[in-house]
């Protein structure tokens, strides 16, 4: 049976992350396909959903505005894999202050019971690449290129710690719910994706 994926295509980095599972994809050998998706109909169709990176308050918004939050919440609670990128993580996030303006007030999704503070690298300029580690997840060394990237102060106890760097959790785990603080679309490395992929394919299958 062939696999659906989608990349929500509210606003961010859509077509690297289309572009990265669709490598992915072929990698596996899977018989899969990836489209850019929008509207309540058409999350409704896929089996896996990456959320990019991007302005995490923009997509909170036009989500709620076009109806999308609903259904991707409604979707996500009975199994669907997601991955949540930068922005993504955010809007899967039950609970946001920014470093630097504190409490912010925008549309959350409230799926992962974590405690995440936006910008807490830095603004823009502060951007900057390292080698990370995904070890549970069979991913021993990747590149992480954070731009503006959250990060994770507490997790509640059904929350697993997938990585970390400089003592900040930068990436979790919830059942078939994935949420990093980089940007794995922006390197030539698909070993998340392929993960991602992999994991919707058997949850299908």
């Amino acid at each position: 049976m062939s696999l659906n994926l989608g990349v929500l295509s509210i606003q961010g980095d859509v077509n690297e992350n289309i572009l990265s599972i669709k490598a992915a994809i072929d990698a596996l050998d899977i018989d899969g396909t990836v489209t850019s998706v929008r509207t309540p109909d058409e999350i409704s169709k896929v089996d896996g959903l990456v959320i990019p990176g991007g302005e995490s308050t923009t997509i909170g918004q036009l989500s709620l505005f076009n109806g999308a939050l609903k259904i991707l919440k409604e979707k996500i609670e009975q199994g669907m894999p997601v991955l949540g990128i930068c922005a993504g993580m955010i809007l899967l996030s039950k609970t946001v202050k920014d470093k630097v303006v504190g409490k912010i007030d925008q549309p959350l999704l409230n799926i992962l019971d974590i405690k995440l503070e936006r910008n807490s690298f830095g603004r823009q300029r502060e951007s900057f690449e390292s080698d990370i580690s995904l070890n549970s997840i069979g991913i021993p060394t990747f590149n992480g290129v954070f731009i503006r990237a959250p990060s994770i102060s507490d997790v509640g106890s059904d929350v697993e710690i997938l990585s970390k760097f400089n003592g900040k959790i930068i990436a979790v785990k919830k059942n078939n719910v994935i949420g990093v603080a980089f940007h794995p679309e922006l390197t030539s490395d698909i070993s998340l994706h392929k993960y991602f992929v992999n994991l919707t394919n058997t949850l299908k299958n």
